[in-house]
């Protein structure tokens, strides 16, 4: 990915972004530290790292195929969980000590299946996800992330105590302050492209936190000394789910859209808000957290509106000229948000512009030419 950050923390977290088993994770597994996967940003990584154990987010990244995986998903399921499970079969995620997968859709809850049968990652589970934000959710949610807690703590022979899930609550969120103020930057002079900004953003899924957040104050350091960034048509903001590819990024910035905000899993919704350290018990500030805290997505039943306010915040304090919705194919869950999305921006008189995409990217001439269009549309 072409860059103008030239430090040598930026080039770590591309390289952690870049590939699944990346030179974070070897060194780590070198050091005899075990490594937990996990799907969906409501999974509470917390008491992973807790446990001592690092947290690693399931990505397809590097995939080139889904000819094994096809034999457990059908055409028509997304691609996302096809090449990640792809690449699983292949012996890409050998590295795991642990899965932990969620009910986050009904496309990666069929992943939980055929790991169970056909893969033997020696600690596996699943987490109950409701589909509501309320407070009783709140207390079901407390209950899943009870049983996670003691599950991991059971197999890898750790003691998960108060102190431990605290002291991982106060990482985490150091984590989030300093990932927000990368995006504070974004907001007027604009030093950073969005697809620099999701490659740093994906990086933290995919390495130690402490490490992480060492390299975060570097990047930040870097960040407010460079000139900002000039020449662009328009402001855009980028809005969906699973995105972790920072080149559809680039390819948009390069016909002229600079991204200056998203609202998709792998950006600000995963880190909008903080978990609540004034509260007495760990667990119930963690599920607070993923269910009323953390910014929803569409899986979420009833939360629309609130959603909706989210965006258009979201949009006057970033100066948004546009928005851009991306879907996977076959994504039941995000077809009809932007079909909600897509009728409130133009009640605003904000430009938006839908976009189906598969989870490797291809086709990158038609989407050259579909941003080239919209860029036009608005008059940029």
């Amino acid at each position: 990915m072409d860059s103008k950050l030239t430090s040598t923390a930026y080039e770590e977290c591309v390289a952690a972004t870049a590939s699944i088993v990346n030179p974070a994770v070897e060194q780590w597994c070198e050091g005899g530290g075990r490594v937990v996967g996990y799907f969906c940003s409501h999974v509470p990584t917390e008491v992973i790292s807790a446990a001592g154990l690092m947290p690693f987010r399931m990505r397809g990244t590097g995939s080139d195929g889904t000819e094994l995986s096809d034999a457990f998903f059908s055409s028509i399921n997304c691609s996302f969980p096809r090449h990640t499970f792809n690449l699983a079969l292949q012996g890409g995620y050998d590295f795991l000590d642990g899965l932990v997968c969620i009910s986050s859709c009904d496309h990666v809850r069929r992943v939980y299946d055929n790991w169970k049968r056909n893969l033997q990652t020696p600690f596996l589970t699943i987490m109950s996800l409701p589909r509501k934000v309320e407070d009783a959710q709140v207390g079901w949610y407390h209950e899943e992330i009870s049983i996670l807690r003691e599950a991991l703590g059971k197999h890898f022979d750790v003691d998960i105590s108060d102190e431990k899930l605290w002291d991982a609550i106060k990482l985490h969120n150091r984590t989030r302050r300093l990932q927000r103020e990368i995006y504070q930057l974004r907001k007027g002079r604009t030093p950073v492209s969005g697809a620099e900004t999701l490659a740093i953003m994906v990086a933290a899924t995919a390495m130690p936190r402490s490490r992480y957040n060492t390299l975060l104050e570097e990047i930040l350091v870097e960040l407010r000394q460079r000139e900002p960034r000039n020449g662009y048509r328009a402001r855009l903001m980028v809005v969906g789910g699973e995105l972790d590819d920072p080149s559809w990024i680039e390819t948009i910035e390069e016909q002229g859209g600079l991204v200056v905000a998203d609202s998709i899993c792998f950006g600000s919704r995963e880190m909008w808000a903080d978990i609540d350290e004034s509260l007495e018990d760990p667990v119930e500030a963690m599920a607070k957290y993923y269910i009323q805290d953390h910014p929803s997505c569409p899986r979420m039943y009833g939360d629309q509106p609130r959603r909706r306010e989210y965006l258009m915040n979201m949009v006057r304090e970033f100066d948004v000229d546009g928005v851009i919705g991306e879907r996977l194919m076959f994504c039941d869950q995000w077809c009809v948000e932007h079909y909600m999305n897509k009728a409130d921006f133009k009640e605003e008189g904000i430009p938006f512009l839908q976009l189906d995409r598969e989870y490797i990217s291809s086709g990158k001439g038609q989407l050259r030419t579909r941003i080239q269009a919209f860029l036009e549309t608005m008059g940029k």
